[in-house]
């Protein structure tokens, strides 16, 4: 026998298949299905998005069983361990994630997967415990508070610098953000944060050469 044959036979033999009971395959299971109805529930109870997408709420359920499945299958056979890594390489998901949090589940989901199926299953629950602990503590710390957005128009580019006498008034920081000039009048964005956003619309909307102003929300990243 050469020393090529041997080295053959010693690499197949190292990652020969294990011989998995119907048992340990329906223990693997039943776990990945409890935890994934529990990151099912979870994602349900915390997402606060106006529009909640069920269809992906049940994805993240299904990929953990999925995903333990393959383990499982992977860890029988080094056939089927190559041929499930060819096929999955070729795979390509264009779905666009626009909600990080929704990233964080559905990686939440796939390692869950893969833990219980390699049966794992203090690691799995002990994960899923820190994780939900985790995301309870980071949602609720307080935020700063976000800045509003001011849109005037002004009848006069000069009327500028009265007009940010009186934010001055409400707003110890403010910042402009946008200064838009033609034929004479002015539009300007202020990005402001103050606790009196009734009393500074009412009081910059009176200034005589100011003809219209909106106090808008502001729904982006807040800066520190």
């Amino acid at each position: 026998m050469s020393f090529q044959d041997v080295f053959k036979k010693s690499f197949l033999e190292g990652f020969s298949g294990m011989d998995i009971s119907a048992g340990r395959i329906m223990a693997a299971l039943a776990v990945t299905c409890v935890l994934a109805l529990y990151i099912f529930v979870i994602y349900r109870v915390m997402t606060r998005k106006s529009f909640y997408s069920k269809s992906f709420n049940v994805a993240l359920a299904a990929m953990s069983v999925i995903t333990a499945a393959i383990i499982l299958a992977m860890q029988s056979n080094l056939v089927i361990s190559l041929g499930m890594v060819g096929a999955l390489s070729i795979v390509r998901f264009r779905t666009a994630i626009k909600d990080p949090m929704d990233l964080v589940f559905l990686f939440w989901s796939i390692s869950i997967g893969i833990i219980c199926g390699a049966g794992l299953y203090e690691v799995a629950l002990l994960t899923s415990l820190v994780v939900t602990l985790l995301i309870l503590v980071l949602e609720n710390l307080p935020a700063s508070r976000a800045p509003m957005m001011l849109v005037v128009n002004l009848s006069e580019a000069d009327a500028e610098e009265e007009l940010l006498g009186q934010v001055r008034q409400f707003s110890r920081v403010f910042r402009v953000k946008s200064r838009n000039i033609s034929n004479g009048k002015e539009d300007l964005v202020i990005e402001v944060r103050t606790k009196k956003e009734g009393e500074l619309a009412k009081v910059v909307s009176e200034l005589p050469r100011v003809e219209a102003a909106a106090l808008i929300s502001h729904d982006g990243e807040v800066t520190f």
